[in-house]
């Protein structure tokens, strides 16, 4: 009866996505235009079919199985006679799919396992508590929904291949009983089995997806190995997991017309968009709860309250769509949707009986206020900072304990605790609680560990937390945030053209309604460092010139700037560019090998000809009676670390490094160091500088390989994680104090001064000692870390 039954009319969208596995290397007739009445044609099937079955039988019947139990669930009790069953797929069903009309397939007759199983729709992540980046339950997201794993069958070689999709290279263990708490909604997959070698757990042996008998008593954890697998763009992140299918996105709407003037907006009604569009929140039972969320949402630290009387007369001439009826949020959320909400599902337009759309005033940030005099009063905190972000509102937390700043371990660290931190710098509520060192790993100590916080603290140091031991935490656990920050809609008034990708190009503002470029004379890191958007136009005007910037700026337009056009070079050619990167190094000098190492040599002259070829000397050397005397030198060592998240490499080529053949080795930058001593008020009585020609790597951090070495015209360069090391014996390692009387005095270290190479934060570059001298002897203190 199967044999002789006709083609049916089925829909595309019924085909099955794993149906070209099933295809003969020859394409069939259309049955629809040619059914297989004949003998020959079915001889001719039925051969198709016993080649096929005699080497894939198993994957045959499981696949017939499955079809039977998703698409026709009244023929899944004749299993017995599968193999009929599957030559009427091949002669009607199968091919009346590929008979419809459809985008041309792909010639490759061994379809990847991307387009059988399509991992490319699959996500997953790491949740629970309490957890360390690099472990906890594993969450699989499949067909626009998380789920999770039964720990049945679970071993070791599905958590390697689990834990490579995460990013890691490999696992170190795996957990069962819901170790991390028990997840919610799907469980995906059950009774996995991998060898270990899989791309994807996808193609692991299982129960198939959302077919378990577990509990989520039973979920699955895995235990990753700390170390990333190279290229892995992917955060170690602990984010908001709520159900955004309930509310996707919160914005403030301004109404009032001095709100619509100025960025960033700050009050506003409260409005939440659904798949339907834009909707409104009655107010009834409204809290500064509620507002303290929201505020967090948009960037804000604090809300205020609001004048209700004027959004009243608006709403009542606007018609309203009620979303959502109410909202009781405790404060600590750090999104609209983890706060227990009530929605509308009759008639939306009149469900807020009495009431109005909620609004919201919230308070910015000193970064952000509209206000000189209010910016002065909202200073920013002298005992948190953020260091290693690339955008303002992100870092690696550090606080200051005494007189010396240090971190804070990864140990419980979550977004409550990021949030406290958020608000206390000015910003909103954290976005991410990042763990694993993400933005670059710190020196000096470790100050806090395993911090809780209940949302409500001040301050960080209001919060419970333990003091390190030190086998507690290393710098490879520290912890960072990325905050909330307000709209500031910079991207309208700069932009990138006519580079290779959306990251380079030249650099284009507006001014007023025209678009231009940028005089490139003065151009340098600190200006390229403001600039972060593309665009493509042919742009040819010259609009801006002089740019002068700190690199704290948050713009170009708030930068130094001629009033009016002032280039030499006005062509398109001489406009400035940049080439952008999310991530870059950071150098820190170790100050108290400096201390350590610091002494006086009186050094003979004849000794001294290579160094003052590279002008290592004051300039009265010059008239010294060479080769009799001596110069005496401050010595001392030069530690340079690169705690950030990019190597360190020279701006040059190697093809455009100078050769000096009286040290035999290659500068790639003509000034890597400034030394100076100067007096209290900042005057210089003596300097020094050190050209960059060995930037390599010295030693690294534990886990860290060397890359850069310049022995035989190697490649030059700091690896994160390692260090170069200057020490005091060789030449140009000094300060030349031959001239300089007794007396009390600062010994200044500043690397890589003049900005060529950039850097994810300037303000760690220079490094300051007391000093004092008595002539013959010189005594080194209190070196630390600090501005210029």
């Amino acid at each position: 009866v199967l044999e002789s039954a006709p083609p049916p009319s089925i829909p595309l969208s019924q085909c099955p996505a794993g149906i070209p596995v099933l295809l003969p290397p020859r394409p069939l007739q259309n049955p629809a235009l040619h059914p297989p009445s004949s003998a020959a044609d079915l001889s001719r099937s039925r051969s198709l079919l016993d080649a096929f079955h005699s080497s894939n039988k198993d994957r045959m019947k499981e696949f017939t199985q499955a079809l039977l139990r998703n698409r026709f669930p009244a023929l899944e009790a004749h299993m017995e006679h599968w193999p009929h069953i599957v030559l009427f797929l091949l002669n009607a069903w199968i091919p009346s799919c590929f008979s419809q009309t459809t985008a041309p397939a792909r010639s490759s007759p061994t379809p990847t396992q991307r387009a059988i199983d399509g991992p490319e729709t699959l996500k997953f992540r790491l949740s629970g508590f309490p957890r360390k980046h690099n472990e906890g339950r594993i969450e699989v997201f499949y067909k626009g929904e998380w789920g999770t794993i039964c720990d049945d069958d679970f071993s070791l070689a599905n958590a390697h291949v689990l834990c490579r999709q995460l990013g890691f290279v490999s696992a170190t263990g795996w957990a069962h009983s819901a170790k991390y708490g028990k997840g919610s909604g799907k469980i995906w997959l059950d009774n996995v089995q991998c060898s270990g070698s899989e791309r994807s757990v996808s193609v692991c042996k299982s129960r198939g997806w959302g077919n378990s008998d577990c509990t989520h008593d039973e979920d699955a954890g895995v235990i990753c190995k700390d170390e990333r697998l190279p290229g892995f763009v992917d955060s170690n992140i602990i984010e908001v997991q709520v159900d955004e299918n309930r509310v996707e996105e919160v914005r403030l709407r301004p109404v009032l017309l001095t709100a619509h003037k100025r960025m960033p907006i700050t009050e506003g009604v409260v409005e939440v968009r659904n798949k339907d569009g834009w909707a409104q929140i009655c107010d009834h039972g409204w809290t500064p709860k509620n507002s303290r969320v929201v505020c967090g949402m948009m960037g804000f630290p604090h809300e205020k309250k609001v004048n209700k009387n004027v959004y009243k007369l608006y709403s009542e001439r606007q018609k309203n769509h009620f979303l959502v009826h109410s909202v009781a949020c405790l404060g600590t959320e750090v999104h609209l949707a983890a706060c227990p909400l009530e929605f509308n599902y009759g008639n939306a337009t009149e469900s807020c009986s009495g009431g109005m759309p909620a609004v919201v005033s919230c308070v910015p940030g000193p970064l952000y206020t509209h206000s000189q005099s209010m910016r002065k009063k909202l200073k920013t905190p002298l005992t948190v900072r953020l260091k290693g972000g690339a955008k303002h509102g992100e870092g690696r937390v550090e606080v200051l304990k005494g007189s010396e700043w240090g971190t804070i371990c990864d140990d419980r660290w979550n977004l409550v605790s990021a949030s406290v931190v958020c608000r206390e710098m000015g910003f909103g509520s954290a976005k991410e609680a990042l763990t694993g060192a993400r933005m670059g790993q710190g020196l000096g100590p470790i100050h806090m560990n395993e911090v809780q916080c209940s949302g409500q603290e001040r301050s960080l140091w209001s919060c419970r937390y333990k003091n390190i031991t030190a086998e507690d935490c290393k710098h490879s656990e520290d912890s960072s945030v990325r905050c909330n920050v307000p709209y500031m809609g910079f991207e309208k008034t700069v932009r990138l053209s006519g580079g290779r990708s959306v990251y380079e190009g030249r650099v284009e503002v507006r001014v007023g309604q025209r678009w231009g470029s940028v005089c490139s004379e003065g151009w340098g890191t600190t200006e390229a460092m403001e600039t972060w958007y593309w665009d493509g136009s042919n742009t040819t005007e010259m609009v801006m010139s002089g740019v002068k910037c700190t690199g704290e700026e948050m713009a170009l337009s708030q930068c130094q700037h001629h009033k009016n056009v002032q280039c030499q070079k006005a062509a398109a050619r001489f406009s400035a560019g940049v080439i952008c990167s999310e991530t870059a190094s950071d150098l820190v000098l170790n100050a108290p090998l400096v201390q350590q190492t610091s002494y006086i040599e009186d050094r003979p002259l004849h000794m001294l000809y290579c160094a003052a070829e590279e002008d290592c000397l004051s300039q009265s050397a010059t008239k010294a009676n060479w080769p009799y005397g001596h110069r005496r030198l401050l010595r001392f060592s030069s530690q340079i670390h690169n705690i950030g998240r990019a190597d360190f490499r020279p701006k040059a080529g190697r093809h455009s490094w100078v050769w000096h053949a009286c040290h035999g080795h290659y500068h790639s930058m003509d000034i890597f160091t400034h030394y100076d001593l100067m007096t209290s008020n900042g005057t210089k009585v003596a300097e020094g500088h050190k050209a960059s020609f060995c930037l390599e790597d010295t030693e690294c951090d534990e886990g860290v390989s060397k890359r850069y070495e310049c022995a035989n015209f190697g490649e030059q360069g700091i690896t994160v994680g390692c260090w170069d090391l200057y020490r005091h014996d060789i030449d140009c390692q000094w300060i030349d104090i031959t001239d300089v009387n007794p007396g009390n005095y600062i010994l200044q270290v500043v690397i890589n001064p003049n900005y060529e190479v950039a850097e994810s934060d300037f303000t760690n570059n220079a490094m300051k000692c007391n000093c004092k001298y008595d002539g013959h002897r010189i005594w080194v203190h209190n070196c630390h870390i600090g501005e210029t």
